[in-house]
């Protein structure tokens, strides 16, 4: 039959089992590093440790179990074959609630009240109508997109920025790396939802964070790379940024005595913005499984050049 090795921190895919085990009749599946493991003909990742997948001689798929690949693309021998990654509805949905909220958390100024309502500070605050409310999306992928026309919709002006040109309806859409600077400039929520690639690592630094307008904040649920957490607090100090809502971190969970945990303006979630069930990812991947052994086209393979 195929072989099925999991690759990640110990236990943490063992939920797939079942679902593969019942998908997939007379599956083996291991967990690396176990013997059969070596001997897989499907990887299934999560962070999985340099040389591990290059040291696989029947290796002939490598999945993810997210959207994003980086966690796998960061080894420089991973090895040349395809590499597909999950597509989730539910995860679409799920993080435009994410950003819907995050938006609301600081549109309607819950950031302070919650502030003030640990010091019994009876405070109301000016509201302002979405249409005078500007969400800027870094990002236009299937979560941005969806993001972005939801606001949309819900009657905030939005723009956004993708490296390529692209059209949403109500959207005022900026591309290409001489734009960036005029989309921050106009920015009052900024919603990062880009994908992690050598050419976004440390993107949201102080010169670029410093574009936004005085009084913006940032909602980051992307990847913990794509921020420099020093600049973002000193800008916050400075009184530039207002805040931010983080969910994703370099490092993950991120460690109690973190800095950012205890930072004001700053609310930390524990990268919750938008999680595939097990039973839907092990779907997917039984799914491909079969497809490899009949040698149809693979589903969500992803593009190595663009890294997603």
């Amino acid at each position: 039959m195929i072989t099925v090795a999991l690759l990640s921190r110990p236990g943490l895919m063992d939920p797939m089992k079942a679902v593969l085990a019942r998908e997939l009749p007379g599956v083996t599946v291991a967990s690396w590093p176990e013997p059969a493991a070596r001997e897989a003909d499907i990887a299934v990742c999560w962070k999985p440790e340099a040389g591990a997948l290059a040291s696989m001689p029947k290796l002939k798929l490598i999945h993810a179990i997210a959207a994003g690949v980086d966690n796998i693309l960061s080894d420089p021998t991973v090895p040349d074959l395809p590499l597909c990654r999950i597509v989730d509805p539910d995860i679409t949905s799920a993080m435009t609630e994410f950003v819907l909220w995050s938006t609301l958390y600081f549109h309607r100024d819950f950031d302070r009240v919650v502030s003030n309502s640990r010091d019994g500070v009876w405070q109301r605050y000016e509201q302002r109508a979405a249409r005078d409310r500007k969400v800027g999306i870094l990002g236009l992928g299937e979560l941005g997109a969806a993001a972005a026309s939801r606001l949309v919709e819900l009657g905030f002006t939005v723009s956004a920025w993708s490296r390529s040109p692209k059209t949403i309806a109500g959207v005022r859409a900026y591309h290409g790396a001489d734009a960036l600077d005029a989309f921050l400039s106009e920015t009052e929520i900024l919603v990062s939802l880009l994908p992690l690639t050598a050419s976004t690592i440390g993107l949201l630094n102080a010169e670029r964070l410093s574009r936004l307008p005085k009084g913006a904040a940032l909602v980051l649920c992307s990847r913990g790379e794509h921020l420099v957490a020093d600049d973002l607090v000193a800008l916050l100090r400075s009184g530039h940024l207002r805040g931010a809502v983080l969910d994703v971190f370099e490092q993950e969970p991120l460690p109690a005595d973190h800095p950012l945990w205890r930072e004001p303006g700053v609310l930390v979630t524990p990268h919750m913005a938008a999680i595939a069930s097990w039973e839907t990812i092990a779907l997917q991947v039984a799914e491909n499984a079969r497809r490899l052994l009949r040698g149809e086209p693979l589903l969500n393979v992803v593009d190595r050049a663009r890294g997603y």
